[in-house]
């Protein structure tokens, strides 16, 4: 079997009813066989695609008329792949539940070495090129198609939304400018587009850091525990959601040398301006406040990235680019308190509702 195909058919997930899971089989590296899985929300869409509600709400937003829109020929379905960030896997059912309800088929996928694609013989995400998970993608794009197809009886391909978290958004953002004319649109939920402090700190952390990725690329830093932010999140702890521990640890990940050099090029890519051809949203806390004690505060800003470093990044990403701050939301605004993430919810619905693709 070729490398970024379905390794078995699809079977039932740990989520629950109505999700199900397929492993793709990638190219091996230099620790063994490789696979990222993709995981889909079972429930199709209704069969009005674009809800008058949904209309109405942007129009109010915008303060203008909506065109009506000329009846197409052929609906072309529309999908929705989401992408986790670092440490981390899709575990976001009521997100599926809101897109597929606002007429998307949605799908997530677990890429190389995290989550449902993490083997005993890998180092937990680790990798040095961020730009190797375009392999994931297109394995993930390729079966999205195939599947969509097989379950709307429509030919072509569907339009297609990318949304990506923290680590995956930096690795979406990366592939969406280079790969021109393939998205509808990109929605970045907090990315990590920038090194925490600034460019000097980052041009600071990549010298200290290219001898060590030269010579011993999977060296792990011995930095500080900063299991706040996990706090924030975990039901066993302050939060509210039910996290795997080997997937989402409390500690993360071991942060290791070559991961590090090449999530820094990342930054230094973004830094020098991209030329994203798709409508991009960025969606952002109020505030940061990083720290390694946990506090009641954490519930209610981004304990992770820098939220205002990360919006003038966001500007120079592409011609067409929003941002949206959320006051009192966490570093993954869909996890946050119930009246944030369905504000979120209802932002993301009209927002995707003014880009049809």
């Amino acid at each position: 079997m070729s490398a970024g195909t379905a390794r078995e058919a699809w079977r039932d997930d740990f989520l629950g009813a109505n999700f199900e899971a397929m492993e793709l089989e990638l190219a091996p590296d230099e620790e063994g066989p490789v696979c990222a899985t993709l995981v889909r929300y079972t429930v199709p869409p209704p069969e009005t695609a674009r809800p008058r509600r949904l209309r109405d709400a942007f129009a109010e937003l915008t303060r203008h008329a909506i065109r009506r829109e000329t009846p197409r020929q052929e609906k072309v379905p529309r999908v929705v792949l989401y992408v986790h960030g670092w440490a981390d896997y899709f575990l976001q059912k009521e997100l599926a539940e809101s897109l597929a309800g606002s007429g998307f088929h949605f799908y997530a996928i677990d890429l190389r070495k995290f989550g449902r694609s993490l083997r005993r013989w890998q180092t937990p995400g680790y990798i040095t090129d961020l730009a190797a998970y375009d392999e994931d993608l297109e394995a993930a794009l390729e079966a999205i198609g195939a599947d969509v197809a097989r379950r709307t009886g429509t030919a072509g391909p569907p339009t297609v939304h990318l949304i990506a978290h923290s680590l995956g958004g930096l690795i979406a953002t990366l592939w969406a400018d280079r790969h021109p004319g393939r998205l509808a649109t990109l929605v970045l939920n907090s990315p990590w587009l920038e090194l925490q402090g600034s460019s000097l700190t980052r041009s600071i952390a990549m010298h200290l850091v290219e001898p060590f990725a030269r010579t011993d690329p999977k060296r792990a830093f011995r930095l500080p525990e900063m299991p706040a932010y996990w706090e924030s999140v975990s039901d066993v702890a302050h939060g509210e959601w039910a996290l795997d521990p080997q997937w989402r640890p409390r500690a993360s990940f071991p942060i290791r040398a070559g991961w590090s050099k090449a999530v820094l090029a990342g930054h230094a890519a973004v830094g020098r301006k991209l030329d994203i051809d798709a409508p991009v949203l960025v969606m952002l806390s109020g505030r940061t406040r990083i720290q390694g004690e946990w506090t009641a505060e954490l519930m209610r800003v981004d304990a992770v990235i820098d939220v205002e470093e990360t919006a003038r990044r966001a500007l120079g990403l592409g011609r067409r680019t929003a941002v949206f701050r959320y006051p009192g939301a966490l570093h993954d605004v869909f996890l946050s308190r119930r009246i944030v993430r369905q504000q979120a919810y209802r932002d993301l619905a009209i927002w995707l509702e003014s880009y049809p693709g």
